[in-house]
């Protein structure tokens, strides 16, 4: 496991103190502390940090089993966050949640939130915020779990989650600690800790509101997606937007296996010219979707410095096979110099956790600016003409919205991150079973039909008409498929019960099938508008494998 793993998770359950998600968690950390021993806030955040580190691991594994919507959690736990905040309003459910906390900790005679006698009852507390608290911060904490993929191992999605709860936790339990000394020092407030407590539980109302309205403080995004249309006028190049407060020296190109379309490069050499290196994988629909503006500035500005360096992270094992790779390069136009990170040397180089990611560098050879996934086009060029002294741009064509917030996210289909199952036959791992489709799937749900092999990272069809069925909402449905036998496998495909013709991938007719020839990304729908539907995939015969749907809007 990479010892920067926990120490990232850690810094960022510190950032967490200016995130919307924690407004509700504090005043209640706070209601529950200014009362009490000393020991009492010491109880709290233990509580918090031990139920939040099992409860996250233990509901990460339940919401993969059942197939749970994640924001159905996410509104649960929003509601419960409401109730903590109704019962800070009210005395008479103060003294119940009192005395139902005084209970589980085994320490009686509390009257009144935040007047339990000191460590135990602070536990208490602490595990039910801890709790409550864990769905609401889902968001975040799965960007966190995002780093330990690649080990896959228990004990490092439990290291990674617990450095994020104690990272969480400290600055918790400073405005704790602080928290009791000012009401300690000032009379009035502690004349008015009523008020107070009912001062909080407006703060954590107002505060599950303000969450569920869905607004996103320091990255503002209209409801239904961020539009990607580049417009002259924000692309002046006169000053680096959305730069980065402190500038870094680029890490090199390490443990590259290959390179495509270049001779190996390294950093030094590269020193002069302004480097966007873009982290990438072919069978990820959204590296694609990035590709045209990529290519355009390659082609715009390498004759006034910029070098562009793809660097090709594999998610899955087929992506490591360079053949492969290069026929992706191809089949997209790209002549950009790309290198293969089969190790992922370079990505841990830069701490880099996602597929897209732009790494924008100047001439010094310092990181200057990074973007993470799609949209920020105009961002991105107008950083790269400022460094090149190129200033203003001429008009451009408007891009499409990438993407609509009601889309169905992206459904892995091996075990090991299998989401959304919802067969009535439960998944045998690395070994073939008989599997029946439901009478219905709810959306964003898929089942299986027929007889397949799940493995931890594809599933593969072992006879002639085993199915996958999945529910969802876009315009377009990917899915990365591949064939087990080297042979070219058919598929048959059908909307809601009807065959439909696919519009990319190798040997694909307009007659509802496709030719499975090779390990890549295929369209198989593409329609006009945003919809919802049922997609089927049948296999005409055994070795279809299937790795992931992706989507677009």
């Amino acid at each position: 496991m990479n010892i920067l793993d926990p120490a990232l998770a850690f810094v960022e359950g510190l950032a967490l103190i200016v995130s919307p998600c924690i407004l509700p968690v504090l005043p209640l950390v706070l209601a529950a502390s200014v009362e009490g021993g000393r020991k009492r806030p010491f109880g709290i955040i233990a509580g918090f940090v031990f139920s939040f580190t099992l409860f996250a691991l233990a509901s990460r594994r339940l919401v993969e089993a059942f197939g749970i919507d994640t924001e159905i959690i996410k509104y649960v736990s929003l509601v419960l966050l409401f109730l903590f905040g109704l019962v800070l309003l009210s005395s008479k459910l103060s003294d119940r949640f009192s005395g139902l906390t005084s209970r589980i900790a085994g320490i009686g005679g509390s009257s009144k939130i935040g007047r339990g006698d000191d460590l135990w009852s602070g536990l208490a507390v602490g595990a039910l915020i801890g709790l409550v608290w864990t769905p609401c911060a889902g968001p975040l904490l799965a960007a966190v779990l995002v780093q330990v993929v690649r080990q896959e191992t228990d004990l490092a999605g439990f290291l990674v989650t617990a450095s994020f709860a104690i990272g969480a936790g400290v600055p918790m339990l400073a405005i704790a600690l602080a928290g009791r000394r000012a009401m300690g020092k000032l009379g009035f407030f502690t004349a008015h800790s009523e008020a107070i407590r009912k001062a909080f539980g407006v703060v954590i109302i107002l505060s599950v509101l303000f969450i569920a309205s869905g607004i996103n403080i320091g990255s503002f995004e209209p409801p239904g997606g961020t539009a990607a249309a580049v417009k002259p006028e924000d692309v002046k190049g006169e000053e680096l937007k959305n730069g980065l407060a402190e500038p870094y020296p680029a890490p090199g190109f390490g443990g590259i296996t290959a390179w495509i379309n270049s001779k190996p490069l390294t950093m030094e050499e590269l020193r002069g010219k302004v480097v966007l290196v873009d982290f990438w994988t072919y069978s990820c629909v959204n590296c694609v979707r990035t590709f045209p503006y990529i290519k355009s500035w390659d082609e715009k500005y390498g004759k006034d410095g910029l070098v562009i360096v793809g660097v090709h992270s594999p998610e899955f094992e087929f992506e490591k096979d360079l053949d492969n790779v290069e026929k992706a390069v191809e089949a997209n136009g790209i002549k950009y110099p790309v290198a293969l990170d089969n190790s992922f040397d370079t990505w841990t180089g830069f701490k880099n956790r996602y597929w897209p990611a732009h790494y924008l560098i100047d001439r010094e050879g310092n990181v200057v600016y990074t973007h993470f996934g799609e949209g920020k086009y105009g961002v991105t060029e107008n950083n790269i003409r400022y460094l090149l002294g190129l200033g203003a741009m001429e008009p451009g064509e408007a891009a499409p919205i990438p993407y609509s917030r009601e889309q169905t996210p992206e459904t892995y289909l091996g075990y090991e991150r299998a989401k959304g199952y919802e067969g009535t036959t439960p998944i045998e791992k690395n070994a073939h079973a008989e599997y029946m489709f439901p009478e219905s799937l709810v959306r964003n749900g898929w089942a299986l039909d027929g007889g397949w092999t799940v493995g931890g990272e594809k599933i593969t069809s072992d006879e002639a008409g085993a199915a996958i069925r999945l529910s969802f909402a876009a315009k377009k449905v990917f899915l990365v498929l591949g064939t087990s036998t080297g042979e070219p496998v058919t598929a048959e495909i059908t909307l809601d019960g009807m065959p439909i013709g696919t519009a990319r991938g190798s040997g694909v007719s307009t007659d509802g099938r496709v030719t499975v020839d090779a390990n890549t990304l295929y369209e198989l729908i593409s329609r006009k508008d945003f919809g919802t539907g049922v997609i089927e995939i049948k296999a005409a015969e055994p070795g279809l494998e299937a790795y992931a749907f992706t989507f677009g809007s």
